[in-house]
This record gives C-alpha cells, structure tokens and sequence, in this order.
C-alpha cells in the first residue's frame, strides 16, 4: 500500500537528500568564517573600577585593534576573583569567551567544594604580568609600621579590621599565615574589588587592608601608608617600605595572572588570540598603564604558561595543608 506523506514532511525529506548530496560532492570545499569575526568576551573576576579591571580595558582596547574586532569587558567580581570560572566552564570552545585567571583560581578548590577544575577546564593563552601586595593603613593611622598590627592586636583580641579581596585571596592566605605564626586573631573584611576595598581603608572603615598595588596612586598621593610589600625585593617605588621577608617572614606572593578560554579551545584559535595579546602587552600605552600600579611585564606563552598553571595548582593544594586551611579533599 502506497503512503502518501504530509507536504512538511517531503519537505524535510528534500533537505535530508540534497545535503547528503552536497557532502558527497567531490572536490567541494565549504569556507568558514576567519576567527575572529565578531566581538570577543573578555570576563574580569573583579568589580568594574580597580586597577586589573582598568588595565584589562586597555589591554582589550589595544587587542581589539590587532584582531579587527572589538574585546568586550564583562565584570564578575566577588568569591574572591574565582567567578569567571563556571562561566569558562560552560562556555563554547570557540575563541569569543575568555576570562583573566587570578592566582585564587589554582588555591580555591582546596579550600571551597567547587565544580570546576582550573586545569581541566582552562586553555591557557598567556600569561601577562603579576602584582605587588601590600599592607596599607590610612595616613592618619597611628600605625607606622607592621609590628604595630601586631601588637594592637595582641592587646585588644578581636578588634582589629583588616580588608582583603576576598575569602581565599593571595592578600587573605598571606594574613592568616602572618596572624597564625603569633597566635593572633583580626576581623577579616572581605571586598568585591580594589576600588571598594581603598576606599573603605582610606575612610577608615576598617584600620588597615591588604591588596594588590591598584592602591599605588593613593599611597602616592598620601591617602594611604604603605607598611610592607609582599615582594622578594623592595620596590623601587617605595624604596622604604620594608618586604615581608626583611621582616623575618619567608614569604614572597606576586601572583602571577594570565588570560585563559574554556577546555578544548583548538590550537589555531589559541594562536591568534596569543598573539594579539602579547603585542598589546608590549604596547607602550599597556606597559605605562601597570606601571601606575608598580606592576611589570611578566610574559609566558601557552605551553609555558600551561606548565606553570600545573605545577603552581599543585604547589598551592601544599600550601593550603601546610596552613591548615585545607577541606578534606580527595
């Protein structure tokens, strides 16, 4: 018995047969789209206003120009720095969602039940530089000098405020190692970003902070006293400011960042996207911007900068035990 089918159904059942038709065609070449041909996502896991936040906008601005197409600014700040990463997760493999990977990112998931992995789930593209931390007080504090936290704090349990940018942050794990060592406690106050986090300690919300050096313009400016840096050397800045390790702690964090897409980002796209960036790195306008920030250049290519992803993740789980900060992980 014959079957008569619907019209919506031959329908189909035509597309369905000139397609296999055109794929078995000899010789036919179908041309994709050159990457990039629409505006790339750069997502920045802090609030819009801080220092990383307006150098990644000038590095996009100058990226932008090399790629022919414009890199977008997403903010996510907050869950210290680490946001950006299940949106990494989720994303197409395509080249047109990126992220700014921060130091948390590899400390996170042993301190935090998460569901993503920073080395399974990122591509990384390039490393570009790292930060100088510090501790800083308002310029009216009557402390002068880092032992003076210590010591208030040893006089008056459970009342001094310190700010970091968030719970896990490199500013964050550096305290608790600092306090611990001296069997001291303090009032941790966590902020979304840089911006909110100066400004909190410039108007004395809380008696000191600890952050990366988008505060530079404001200790120049005599907002902000700097009391020591977290650096292996002083900075040539503030040539004055004593480093944690001249003050008797063997630690030096610079924290290193990088731009990095999701899993399975092909090599060709990684390519592209590696070098735009890295020629806007080396732009003068981008070298001059960080440099506001005593921030410098600190350049790895992909695989470089995969190698060091792996091998500071694991340095990190070590940390994290060492401090006691760890949860029971697997």
């Amino acid at each position: 018995m014959k079957t008569t089918l619907p019209p919506a159904a031959l329908r189909r059942r035509a597309l369905l047969f000139a397609s296999a038709a055109l794929a078995a065609a000899p010789g036919r070449v179908f041309a994709q789209a050159p990457f990039p041909s629409k505006p790339i996502t750069l997502w920045v896991p802090w609030a819009a206003g801080g220092a990383t936040d307006i150098s990644l906008r000038v590095l996009a601005e100058l990226a932008g120009a090399h790629l022919g197409q414009r890199v977008l600014i997403e903010n996510r700040g907050g869950a210290g720095g680490t946001l950006a990463m299940p949106i990494l997760q989720n994303a197409e493999p395509d080249g047109y969602t990126i992220a700014q990977i921060p130091q948390p990112v590899l400390r996170v998931p042993y301190t935090q039940k998460v569901l993503w992995d920073p080395v399974r789930d990122v591509t990384p593209i390039i490393q570009i530089s790292g930060v100088t931390f510090g501790v800083l007080v308002p310029a009216a504090s009557p402390f002068r000098k880092l032992e003076d936290l210590f010591a208030f704090a040893r006089a008056r349990p459970g009342q001094l405020s310190i700010a970091t940018n968030g719970v896990g942050t490199t500013p964050h794990v550096v305290l608790e190692e600092l306090f611990s060592r001296r069997g001291l406690k303090y009032i941790h106050v966590p902020y979304k970003g840089t911006s909110e986090l100066t400004l909190a300690v410039e108007t004395a919300q809380v008696m000191a902070g600890v952050n990366s050096t988008g505060f530079a313009p404001f200790v120049d400016g005599g907002q902000l006293r700097l009391l020591a840096t977290f650096a292996a050397q002083r900075s040539r800045r503030w040539p004055t400011v004593p480093t944690l390790k001249e003050l008797g702690f063997p630690i030096v964090a610079m924290s290193p960042w990088g731009l990095g897409g999701p899993r399975g980002l092909p090599p060709a796209i990684v390519t592209v996207l590696h070098d735009a960036f890295r020629k806007a790195m080396l732009d003068p306008v981008f070298v001059q911007e960080i440099a506001k920030y005593d921030q410098e250049l600190d350049y790895r290519g992909p695989a470089d900068y995969a190698a060091w992803l792996r091998e500071e993740y694991a340095r990190e789980r070590r940390n994290v035990e060492r401090m006691g900060l760890s949860r029971a992980v697997p």
